[in-house]
């Protein structure tokens, strides 16, 4: 007889709480077993061999295991990565006895132990001007909003200032909790727009919409004169696809104005992004850039809760590139900051289905759902109200709202 045997799916500490809750399981026993259910794998870079060997030494003393090099036990001045993998519990273990440990230990136990509590943090609430976006409860849709003659999907439709701001309106109508206003076209190989332009795009779009919506408005640009115009316009976000690298006066306003910030992974510009991008580790090279980027803002005077980061699906990575963040999706958790995903229509869906950018409504469905199983918290779409319901029903089916 079975007794009905299972393997449950259990992932995350809340879910891990409520099973053994539901069974009666004492509240004592809850705290001490959840971090024994929760298996986790952890990568570092560059470690030296000294501090490798230590730490696979006591990894295994702790019951997980610790792979790097072989090169490595030669004790050799070659650096190595190191993937760690056990349960939260052992960690836990781990990180109070390298504490102890020479060899700048310690700084490993403190960077395992962040990344740890990052990866299983629920997002905060977002304060974006008298707007409030709790992040935590459910996926948050940002429609896009392209007042460009030029875009890869929509450029020309919004160019009129009272066109834009009746799409702006029925956006909001169709579910969308954020408004993306962007004055620059960002497709591969697209030209840049000079400052005066792009200001007399978008501000008199925001200017109307402003007044007509009731949800926050994000301005779409990498530059800080575009970027102040907005704000003072009425917008109340700032989405910098170069994440804060191509102004460097732009976390200086970010911080002033108390704006929330996304920060992208781009590879280059929108021009020359597409031209052979090469990643030696997408995913870690990705993460290291939005960790540095955010560290940036923070030095800005950016606060914490403000700041929102992308991969940048399409912004110099090829089909596979794009596949493979899709597929690693959840790693961006360890950064422990709020995760927009951008997808619509994109290239990489259309090549994957051999499809023109206007029939790509449901490739993009499916890179909605699966973003949001991955922990996006917003998703940035063209088709709004298709896409609000399907990251609804992906809510109920992960959340039961």
């Amino acid at each position: 007889m079975s007794h009905n045997a299972r393997v449950l799916f259990l992932n995350e500490p809340g879910e891990i709480n409520n099973a053994f809750g539901k069974m009666g399981v004492d509240s004592v026993g809850i705290d001490i077993m959840t971090p024994k259910a929760i298996f986790r794998v952890i990568k570092l870079d560059g470690l030296e061999a000294r501090q490798a060997n230590v730490l696979k030494q006591e990894m295994l003393v702790c019951g997980g295991e610790t792979a790097i090099s072989k090169r490595v036990y030669n004790l050799t001045n070659e650096l190595t990565d190191v993937i760690l993998t056990g349960t939260i519990a052992q960690f836990n273990r781990l990180c109070e006895k390298l504490i102890r440990q020479p060899f700048g230990l310690k700084d490993v136990s403190k960077g395992i132990g962040e990344v740890l509590e990052k990866f299983d943090s629920k997002p905060s609430i977002i304060k974006a001007g008298k707007f409030e976006l709790d992040l935590s409860k459910r996926t948050h849709i940002m429609g896009i909003l392209n007042v460009t003659p030029d875009s890869f999907f929509d450029g020309g439709t919004y160019f009129d200032i009272d066109v834009a701001v009746s799409r702006g309106i029925a956006m909001v109508e169709e579910g969308a909790d954020i408004i993306d206003i962007g004055g620059e076209s960002s497709r591969p190989g697209a030209e840049s727009v000079g400052i005066n332009e792009e200001i007399k795009r978008v501000v008199p779009v925001i200017e109307k919409l402003a007044c007509e919506v009731d949800c926050p408005i994000s301005i779409d640009t990498y530059k800080t004169e575009v970027a102040k115009e907005a704000l003072e316009a009425g917008a109340t976000i700032v989405n910098d696809i170069s994440g804060l690298r191509m102004d460097e006066k732009m976390p200086e306003l970010v911080a002033k104005t108390g704006a929330p910030v996304i920060i992208m992974h781009m590879q280059g510009t929108p021009k020359t992004m597409q031209k052979n991008p090469h990643y030696e580790c997408v995913m870690g090279e990705i993460i290291s850039f939005l960790r540095k980027q955010a560290e940036v803002a923070l030095k800005a005077g950016v606060q914490k809760d403000k700041i929102i980061i992308d991969p940048g699906i399409g912004f110099g990575k090829t089909r596979d590139h794009n596949l493979e963040i899709m597929k690693k999706f959840s790693e961006l958790k360890s950064l422990g900051y709020p995760i927009l995903m951008g997808t619509s229509r994109k290239s990489f869906i259309g090549a994957t289905l051999d499809l023109p950018v206007e029939d790509r409504l449901e490739g993009t469905a499916a890179t909605v759902v699966y973003s949001v199983v991955q922990g996006a918290n917003i998703i940035r779409v063209h088709n709004v109200k298709e896409m609000a319901r399907v990251a609804k029903m992906t809510d109920a089916m992960l959340k039961g709202n």
